[in-house]
């Protein structure tokens, strides 16, 4: 028996996905347009068990209101929209037109482009239009990670008690024990700052590339 998370092979991996909500024929197709499209930037795509446990979370939260913060080509929206309660709703902020244009044909197809507001801009400054108030269910932060603080800033204030932010790319493939770049030493600080906010209570997950979970008191 381990203490720690077990490695996943290929192999491991594809069974893991298969028996947690395997992705669907949208989730399948949306994942190849990706990759066929924008091979240098697919990997920003969220991991296929990521999204079945981003839907699955925010039905567990009962979630009406929830904001995302970095949406590339609509996979992880998709997955929180799908989860949302009847008549809830996903506010996204992303600063890429290309990118949400096939986001969007895709939240379409799935039938759920009429639960998300999709606002194009620095999420930095837009995050400033949402009403002043606890409100939020549910967070999901993927964006630029140098922003992370600014985003975290906004958006800890307008979460109700008990709502939850998650937070990808937390372990930066495992650079955040000993950084390499500007991302990854922005991570590492904002993972330090996380542990010390007194507002949340939060765990770390070896999902993908690292999921923080924070609960706001």
């Amino acid at each position: 028996m381990t203490l720690k998370s077990i490695p996943l092979t290929d192999e491991l991996h594809g069974y893991l996905v298969a028996h947690g909500a395997p992705p669907d024929e949208v989730i399948r197709d949306l994942a190849e347009e990706t990759l066929a499209l924008l091979p240098e930037h697919a990997s920003m795509q969220v991991a296929p068990e990521q999204a079945a446990f981003l839907t699955f979370l925010t039905r567990l939260l009962g979630a009406r209101q929830a904001v995302e913060v970095g949406t590339f080509t609509g996979l992880s929206a998709l997955a929180v929209a799908r989860g949302l309660v009847d008549g809830g709703r996903l506010t996204c902020f992303d600063i890429s037109e290309e990118y949400t244009s096939v986001a969007r044909r895709y939240w379409a197809r799935a039938g759920v482009a009429d639960r998300i507001d999709l606002r194009i801009g620095p999420a930095g400054d837009r995050l400033r239009e949402l009403p002043n108030e606890r409100y939020l269910d549910f967070a999901f932060i993927d964006a630029d990670k140098t922003g992370y603080p600014i985003y975290w800033a906004e958006l800890v204030p307008r979460m109700r008690p008990g709502g939850v932010i998650a937070v990808d790319n937390v372990l930066r493939h495992g650079r955040v024990i000993a950084p390499q770049n500007a991302d990854d030493r922005a991570i590492a600080a904002f993972n330090d700052d996380v542990l010390a906010d007194v507002r949340v209570d939060a765990v770390m997950l070896p999902i993908a590339d690292g999921l923080t979970l924070a609960r706001v008191r």
